[in-house]
Order: structure tokens, then sequence, then C-alpha cells
């Protein structure tokens, strides 16, 4: 919410009545505007209803009139060409509206009272014309009939009978009535602000439809038309703009008696017609579906008509009045959000923009609802990947058997046998760097600066805690580190007493600390350059060194001052990076680099005839060792003194001897990555982090398989499967990955030639369909993980992919602002498309199918609310407030009723990046872009819901989902390429859910609760 609609809740009643702000009033002259815009859309659908009507009834009528008596038929010809003209220049702009005649209806009208003789070989002769006048309009004649043959077609056709119009052999059956008929173009206008209108035209017709006619032709339909042709005749003979005038028709009674005015009552089935005196009042009748000769109840209808735009009006009160309404309604409890009308609608602004949403006939007293946070509760159950493509030396054994890593905002430790996992979360940000005490059970963690929903910043820190209690025992450095944390060491020498930070700063601030008192020690800038590593001598406390882009430091540390000494290449290139080192069992120091060779350091005596008596020793390059074809990206010690190295361009491993001599090697696969980090489980096994977000597990002689596995790139694609234990992912990292929520792990996965968007599985559950970047969709059998149909739909990126529940339908969200619908054939392997709603004014963001799988409700970039009847030929639904009670079979749209109460006070519109209702329809799980992962209750539709949260993600929460028996909840980051298994508690059916869970894990937060 922007600025403007901010101001609207800090208003007082008091100080703001008699001057209203600026927003407040923007805020008037919107909805006068709107309300305004919907009365002038009504008048104008009136009055295209009944022209077209009067275009509709005029062929019928003639048809019907040319096929009971063609000889009155060419009479009617004569008579109406002489007065068309005329007749068209009477006609006024309000005619369509005032019930005044088209100028056909006029000629409709002398075709119908010319020919009530009706009888082949009556005594009404004409003589033939030699040129027939025309009425069309682009081929529009003048007849030539003199004033005298005038006159006496006028006597001949009102000397006709009504009887004369009908068939001989009786009335006009029930089988001519005219069938209703579709006019495009003329769907129900969106009058959702006029409630009484609404319901109005839906007593009326159905929307979208309209009548031509709808009971046979009948003598009282003949003569109102006839009454009011003479009316318009009567009432303005001497028109100056009628070109021709032509005398009043009168009946022969009337022409012997004209200065006494009657009015004859003709039987319905004889007798001539009555007449319409001239100055007489004309009844209006608008003409519609219901029968015409009732004109009390098409007065009653028009007066209602009337009164109804009277209170549309009314609901619009002048500026003043508005603003005043606003101020005294500040205080309430949906001013700050949202507005409640009569109407039974509610109101919410996003960026300034006002969104209406109606509220369901199931709810009564909306402003009486009370919202509370669900009884459920999640917990968080697995962690999927490891954060390997950015970050060193993370990677670590404990004695008791779990390997402990990180990823996102949660440190991981994974019982490599067990398979289980336990969870560090107390980071509110990006863990970064990693280490392990000397102790074998405490562990230092260090996170990255972070931001909170304001945008301030968070301040980043290190945590010391207990690997077996998962207890914080301190967390060193609240307002002393800037951007984040990059590394960090434990001293050995004195048992880990102290800790070395490097931080994220330019200067890269190298600082140390008292780990049980949580006090500084000592400070210094290291360098402007890029810091990779930072270590303790292990048999010297006060010597620590650092490497990083060009350079390896030597920093002694005396009476809480450092001194640095820069290492000496000498006569070897200098390489760009300086990857990692360790310690060798000698006290030397080991260095890898991008050159890909193992330097070794050491100490040198000082050239004291080269740089004279001032001279200082030195640490130079000792021994150069070519290890690896490219970088090295990490060193490990191994138990029995050897070493182990591990390459990046040639993915290798390499088990060196004591003195650097190789003696194993073995390459890991090209899938994995290269080799990031390495950790010794016992001299044999090895643990290997890779650059592909992988943990392999291995030896030299049996290979390495993988027991961790992640995406590499952000992610956007989640789909749970229908009816088992798995779920899809893909995003920009171009893989499609099939997980299994019981055995937590990675069933397959493929790559792609796009990387891939958004993802939906068929309800049978044997396909599901992949949305790529460039329009292209792709249809993959889950057994065999081939492509068993693709289309595509545009060329910009796909959004949404949502089939109908009974998996006949597919729509494809895209963001050319369309959304394709596919029939789905063969269990989901064959597409047809069926048609394509067009619409929106933005990109598609979500979508969800109705129940009966015939409609579809669809959010977009600019936080529209649009719903469309697909089984109807993919037609928009412009009447909102008729989809109000239409029940969803899913709901992802983050813009709905049902989800009001999920928007955070001041959000924007793209705080909330996904939403999903369990499908029990008893919770709603919102991923926003503040990291965070919500649980509300089902549905919410007040503002300022409360509801649990959860952290864990280090990055905007792109999407969530829940499993196919509610048991499970999954989120998945964007940037941090984690993906989270929350299992759902409590509630009525815990006990289900928690038989259905199979895997033991702990965490050591409570969840927040807001």
């Amino acid at each position: 919410m922007d600025s403007s609609t901010n101001s609207l809740d800090d208003v007082s009643a008091d100080s703001s009545a008699e001057f209203p702000d600026r927003a407040s009033m923007m805020e008037v002259r919107l909805q006068a505007q709107e309300d305004e815009i919907t009365l002038l859309k009504s008048s104008l659908a009136d009055a295209l209803r009944t022209i077209r009507f009067h275009d509709q009834l005029l062929p019928l009528l003639k048809q019907q009139l040319i096929a009971v008596n063609p000889a009155a038929a060419r009479v009617l010809n004569q008579v109406c060409c002489s007065d068309s003209c005329t007749s068209s220049r009477k006609l006024s702009s309000s005619s369509a509206v005032d019930g005044i005649r088209h100028p056909a209806s006029s000629q409709l009208s002398d075709s119908i009272a010319a020919n009530t003789n009706g009888h082949v070989g009556s005594s009404v002769s004409v003589k033939p014309r030699p040129r027939a006048s025309t009425v069309e309009r682009s081929t529009q004649t003048e007849p030539t009939l003199s004033g005298q043959e005038r006159a006496t077609l006028s006597r001949q056709v009102q000397s006709l009978q009504l009887e004369d119009a009908l068939l001989p052999q009786g009335p006009v059956g029930e089988g001519t009535r005219a069938k209703l008929h579709r006019v495009p173009g003329l769907e129900e206008e969106d009058v959702e602000e006029d409630g009484e209108l609404v319901g109005e035209q839906q007593q009326d017709k159905e929307p979208g439809w309209t009548s031509s006619v709808e009971e046979p032709i009948r003598p009282t339909t003949i003569r109102s038309l006839q009454r009011e042709d003479c009316q318009d005749r009567s009432s303005s003979p001497d028109d100056p703009g009628s070109g021709s005038a032509s005398p009043p028709v009168r009946t022969p009674d009337q022409n012997n008696h004209h200065n006494t005015p009657t009015s004859t009552s003709p039987s319905p089935r004889g007798g001539p017609l009555s007449t319409i005196q001239e100055g007489e009042k004309k009844t209006l009748v608008r003409r519609n579906s219901e029968k015409l000769g009732n004109l009390e109840k098409q007065r009653k209808r028009l007066d209602k008509k009337a009164a109804s735009s009277a209170n549309l009006l009314t609901r619009s009160p002048s500026l003043e009045n508005r603003a005043k309404e606003l101020i005294a309604g500040a205080g309430s409890p949906t001013s700050r959000r949202g507005t409640y009308s009569q109407e039974q609608s509610i109101k919410m602004f996003i960026r300034g923009r006002p969104i209406t949403m109606y509220i369901p006939s199931n709810i009564q007293n909306y402003e009486e609802m009370k919202m509370e946070p669900p009884s459920e509760r999640l917990e968080l159950d697995w962690v999927y990947g490891y954060r390997g493509r950015d970050c060193r030396a993370n990677l670590y054994f404990l004695p008791g058997g779990e390997a402990v890593y990180f990823i996102a905002c949660v440190v991981v430790l994974y019982h490599i046998n067990n398979r289980t996992q336990r969870h560090y979360r107390k980071h509110t940000d990006c863990v970064r760097c990693l280490t392990l005490h000397p102790d074998k059970v405490r562990v230092a963690s260090g996170q990255t600066t972070g931001v909170d929903k304001d945008g301030k910043p968070l301040q980043p820190c290190v945590h010391i805690w207990d690997s077996n209690t998962l207890v914080t025992l301190q967390q060193i450095g609240f307002g002393t580190f800037q951007r984040g944390v990059g590394s960090v060491a434990f001293s050995f020498a004195d048992s880990g007493a102290f800790l070395c930070v490097i931080d994220d700063s330019n200067e890269h601030m190298l600082s140390v600390w008292d780990c049980n008192k949580g006090t500084k020690h000592a400070e210094v800038k290291n360098t402007n350059e890029a810091v990779f590593a930072v270590e303790f001598n292990p048999n010297d406390n006060t010597t620590i060194i650092t490497c990083g882009k060009s350079h390896v430091y030597f920093w002694t540390l005396t009476a809480g001052q450092f001194t640095k000494k820069q290492g000496i290449f000498g006569k070897y290139k200098k390489p760009k990076f300086i990857q990692c080192f360790v310690f060798s069992m000698t006290g030397d120091v080991l260095t890898g680099d991008s050159e890909g060779n193992i330097l070794t350091w050491g100490k040198s005596a000082a050239d004291v005839k080269t740089l004279g008596k001032g001279a200082k020793e030195t640490f130079q390059i000792m021994r150069q060792t070519r290890a690896h074809e490219g970088s090295v990206f990490t060193l490990c010690n191994l138990q029995g003194g050897g070493l182990l190295s591990g390459g990046g361009k040639d993915r290798k491993i390499i088990r060196w001897s004591a003195d650097l001599a190789p003696e194993r090697e073995c390459e890991i696969p090209e899938q994995y990555g290269a080799v990031r980090t390495i950790a010794d489980v016992d001299g044999e096994e090895l643990l290997v982090g890779t650059t592909r977000n992988a943990i392999l597990r291995g030896t030299f002689s049996d290979g390495f398989v993988p027991i961790v596995q992640g995406h590499v790139d952000e992610m956007w694609g989640l789909a749970a499967h229908p009816s088992q234990n798995n779920f899809l992912t893909c995003g920009h990292d171009r893989q499609v990955c099939l997980w299994n929520t019981e055995e937590h792990k990675l069933d397959w996965c493929i790559t792609l030639e796009d990387y891939g968007l958004c993802a939906g599985f068929c309800p049978n559950g044997s396909v599901v369909s992949v949305g790529l970047s460039t329009g292209r969709w792709q249809v993959l059998d889950l057994l065999t993980k081939e492509v068993v149909s693709e289309s595509t739909d545009g060329n910009e990126q796909l959004s949404v992919m949502r089939y109908s529940p009974d998996g006949s339908f597919l729509a494809v969200g895209s963001h050319d602002n369309f959304i394709y619908i596919y029939t789905v054939t063969e269990s989901g392997r064959r597409y047809n498309r069926f048609g394509k709603c067009n619409g929106h004014s933005s990109f598609i963001t979500h979508l969800d199918w109705s129940k009966d799988g015939k409609y579809i409700m669809s959010n977009s970039g600019d936080y529209e609310i649009l719903y469309w009847d697909i089984a109807g030929g993919c037609k928009l639904l412009r009447n909102r407030f008729e989809s109000k009670d239409r029940e969803w079979a899913s709901y992802t749209c983050v813009l709905g009723f049902h989800v009001v109460g999920v928007w955070l006070e001041g959000s924007d519109g793209t705080d909330i990046n996904a939403l999903c209702r369990s499908n029990g329809e008893k919770l709603v799980a919102v991923a926003d872009d503040f990291c965070k992962v919500h649980l509300f209750q089902y549905p919410c539709p007040k503002p300022k819901a409360p509801s649990h949260k959860y952290e864990g993600h280090g990055s905007h929460v792109t999407n969530v989902c829940f499993t196919h028996s509610d048991s499970h909840l999954l989120s998945m980051g964007g940037k941090d390429t984690c993906i989270l298994q929350w299992r759902v508690t409590g509630g009525e059916s815990s006990r289900d859910r928690l038989a259905s869970a199979s895997s033991a894990s702990t965490s050591s937060p409570e969840p927040n609760t807001s």
C-alpha cells in the first residue's frame, strides 16, 4: 500500500473533519468517478438492448406478414416507402431509452396496418408501378407517388381488418415463438457497485443474453404497434424536417365525424383497428421478453429501473460528504485495510489501487467475524540442499556420525547412517561460514547481513552453539561486523579459547574474540581484496594466516596488536587466487591456488647482506607441486599424516603422502560439479561437498554416491503429486527434480534446454507439465522421464500450469497476458488448443479452477481478479458478483476474498509470492518476500488475520505447496536454492499426520505467532 492509502489510516476523526487530506479527496474522486462510469454503463447497455430489439423484431414480423399475405406486403411496401425518409428525420437520440420507436419500427407498423385484410383477391387493388422504391440505407430512393395516390393508398390500408394479418386456419401457434439467441458484444456490464441494479438484471434475464420475441405474434401486439405508429404521425404532422408531409391516416368513420373524436374497441378477431386521437398521451412501453400487452407491469419495471439508477446517483454524494464519511470511519477495524459496504463487498488497496471483492452468501455478519491463528503448527522436518556453489570449508564430520553443513538460514546436522536430520535455526539470515571447535562439540557459524520487512538492516553476528543440545552458547559481534561474516576459525593451542573472524566490509576487518566472554580482543584492517580463508596456527595461537586474491598474509598477535607479513612469491608465478591452505605435520603452510599448484611456505632467515641490519625474517615459497588442472579448491589433512586435495576443472580428489607424493586419485562425476570441500570420516571414507550443491559419500575404491542434492540456481516451479508422496521442482538451473517426501531423497533429475518456472501434475498422476522461460511447455512421463508432448504459447515466459479437477483441461498462464486452454486426452498425453482467455492487462501470476471444472479465477501483475467461463468458450465474466459463491478446487490466487487477511499492512503487491490452501480447506500457507512462511486458517477474509510465522529461508520464498494428504508443507526459496519440508502438527487430524511421518528430526527454535 502506498503513502496515499497510509495517510488515510493516520487521520483522526476530530482534526480531519474540516480539513480532509489530499489523499482522502483523491480517493473520494476516484470512487465518484467509478460510480458515474457504472451508471453510464448501465444506461448504455439499456439503450443498446432496446435498439437491438427493434432491429431484430422488424425482420421477424415482416417475414411473418409476407408468409401469410404477399398482396398486403406489396401494399405495405409502397406505403411505407413514402414515409421512410420522413420518419427517419424525426428520430431523436433518446428514442432508444425513452420508448420512442426506431423508424424501422414505424415502417413495420405501417406494414402491419396495410396487411390487415390478408385475403388473396381482396377488393384492394394497386396499380403496378414501373419502378419500385428501395428503403435500404445504401440505395435509398424517394417514391414518386402523387398526393392523390398517396391518399387513396392510405384509405385502402385503413380499410383492412386485423384478422387479415393472421392465417386463415387460426391464430399463430406456439411453434412460431422466436428463439433466444446470443448477441455478441452484449455481455453483462460490470455494475457491481449497484446491488439493486444487479439484482434487477438477474431477475429479468440471464447475463450476457438478449431475446427478440418470446411469444407468438398476436393481434394485441399488432394493435399496440399500430397505436404507436398512429400517434407518431398524428402528434407532429407539420414537422418542418419531414420533407413531404402525409395527411393523418384515419378510418372511414373518423373521416365522417372528425369533429367528434371517438375510439372504437374492436374484438380480438374482427372489427376496425382502434385509433389514437391527436394530442393524446402515449404510454411508453419497453419491449423485451415479457408480454407486451401487460402495460402496468412494464411501467412498474421501468419505474424500478429508474429508481435503481437514482439510488446509484444517491450513493455517489459530493466530495465533501464522502470525505466526512471516510474520516468518520477511520478508526473502524476495516478502515485501515478495506471498506465494508451494504452491497456485501469489501475493498482493499494495493499501491493505491482499489480491489473490490464480494462477500459470499454464507457469510452473514462479516464485521463480527473474529480471526484466530490455526490450531495446526509447522515443524521443520527436512532440509533439501547444500550451499557449495559459493562457500568454502563448510562441511565437517562429528564423532557422533553426523555431517554438519548449512544452507539458507539453517545449519543441518545429518546422520549419514540413520538418515535423520537435526537443525540449528537461530540465524536470522543466510549462514555464510562454519567451523568446528577442537572439542568436536561446539560449532561457530556466521551469517550475512539481512533486511527486515521495512528495509532496515539486520546486524550480522557469529553464533557459538552446542551441537548436542542445539543451545546457543554465545552470540558475538552484534553491531561490529559489516555486511556479513566471511570466515571464522577457532584457536587450537589454547583449546579453542579464541575465535578469529573476518567480515565482508571493504577492508575485510580481522578481529579476535574471547569465546567465553564474547568480547573483542583485537582488530585490524586486512585488505581490500577478497579473503577466502583464515586459520590459527595449531601450534601457536599468536599466529594467524589469511589468504585470498593474490595474497597470503602471516599475522602475529602481540598484546592486542597485529603485525603483518606478506608471503613472497619470488621466482614463482604469482597466482590470481590463493584458494585454501592447511598446516602440515611439520608446521609448514601448504596453499592451493588457481594455477593448480600446491605451494609449500616456510620461514627464511633475514637477508642481512642485502637489506642490512634492520632486515627481518620472511615467508617464502619453499616448494611448488603440480596437483590439478585448474584451481585447487580444498586441502584436507588426514588422520595418518596424509593430505587430500580437491580440484576444480578436473573434478579430481588426490591423496598425497606426507612428502607430497601422489598416492591415489578418483574423479567426481560431472553432474555433481567440482570439488568444493572434503571432510574425513575415518581415514578411508570421505564426505565431499561439490560446487553443484551436492554432498557425496564414498571411498577411493568404491567411488562416491550422493547423500544430499539440491538445485544450484533460483527456483520457482513447485508441484505436489495428487496421490503419492512426491513433489516436483524446477528452476533457473534448467533442472527438473522429482523428490520423495517419505524417504527424503531425489528420485530422478533431468536437464531441460530452457529453465523451468512452473509445473503442474495431471490429476491421474502419470504425467506432469513444466512451463519454460521461452513460452514452451513440456509434458513428462513420471516413469520413463520422457517428453510425451510439448507445445509453445507465445514467446514470453510461462508462470502457471494448472489442470482442471477432472483432468480434461490444462490452463497455461503466460507473461503475454493470456491464459491458453487445452483439452487433455489419452491420460494426459495428447493436447489440443481449446481457446484463449484474453482480458488481463498484465502478465498472469496465479489461476485456479472451479470444482466443476467450468470456470477459472486468475490474478495478474497489476492486481486484477478476473473470472472466466471456460465451458462457455473462454469468455470473461464481467459481473464478478456472480462468482462470489463459486467453489474452487484449489486456491493459489493471492488476491481474493478468502485470503484478504494474508496481506500485511503496507504491502505493495509483490510482498506475497505465492499461497496455497490445504486440500482439507482448513489452512492457508503463504510465501512472502521476506524469507518467511506463514500459516493462516482458511478462510481468512479479514485484514490483519493472525498467523504462525516460520523462518528458515535466506531469500524470498517463491512457492509453497501442501502434499496430497496435508501431512506436510513444502516451501521453496529463491536464491538460497533451499527446499524446506514442514510437518503439519496439531489440529483434529494430527495423529493421522504424525502416523504418516517417518522421519525423526529436531529443530531448535519455536515458531512465532504474528
